[in-house]
């Protein structure tokens, strides 16, 4: 980070200026909607490699224009946080999920190895992770937003089917419904961590420990709900 504020000052004099004014001349051209993507992006990979504490100014250099073209386009670093969460973190889940894991033709088993390995595939990224953890180590809301519009929704649908296909019925507060939802939820979350943070658990093929977790959480499923009837 340092060192990009020194290049971006060093930039000021002499042949460098004239380089950077022509830069900055032809990224000026480039049309609003593709600006504004190019800087949410440049964003998304700054606060995932630095935090969410990053400088605007470092993202205005990366992007090849001032900080004041920056602030026209977001006005402040909260509104760009908000575009972040909601391209980067919220975007890529897919609400056809939640169609499929409720899809009672299928066994449920089934349903939850399709699930995990998409969700893993899909989200549980490198970036994905990082800027996920960075913004719950700077107790921003993005994180406790996502789980409370996107997993406590998933939770509850994982394990409502599930105990629609035992034959169970759920007399539990909603708050217990998720913390069963959370002991397959958070043990593949971490398998993602593991491989994308850790660089861990590269050997054994994903199929194969999403379908481990299935089965551990679908055989201990009974015993779960009876602690709390």
């Amino acid at each position: 980070m340092k060192a990009k504020s020194t290049n971006l000052r060093g930039s000021q004099t002499g042949a460098g200026q004239t380089g950077v004014a022509k830069g900055k001349k032809k990224e000026k051209r480039m049309p609003y909607a593709e600006r504004r993507a190019q800087i949410l992006e440049k964003a998304t990979e700054l606060f995932a490699e630095y935090g969410l504490t990053a400088q605007t100014r470092a993202l205005a250099a990366e992007c090849g224009i001032s900080q004041r073209l920056l602030y026209r386009f977001f006005p402040t670093k909260e509104d760009l946080l908000r575009e972040v969460y909601d391209t980067a973190i919220l975007g890529p889940f897919q609400a056809v999920w939640f169609a499929e894991l409720s899809d009672r033709s299928r066994p449920m088993r089934d349903r939850l190895n399709d699930f995990y390995n998409d969700y893993l595939d899909t989200v549980l990224g490198r970036r994905w992770l990082r800027l996920f953890l960075y913004s719950s180590l700077a107790e921003a809301d993005m994180a406790p937003n996502y789980i409370s519009s996107i997993i406590t929704k998933l939770t509850e649908t994982i394990v409502t089917e599930t105990a629609r296909e035992r034959g169970i019925r759920l007399g539990m507060e909603p708050e217990a419904i998720h913390e069963i939802g959370w002991t397959i939820h958070g043990a593949l979350s971490h398998y993602g961590i593991r491989r994308h943070i850790y660089r861990a658990s590269l050997t054994t093929p994903q199929a194969q420990v999403v379908d481990m977790h299935v089965r551990s959480f679908l055989s201990g499923f009974d015993a779960m709900v009876a602690q709390f009837e």
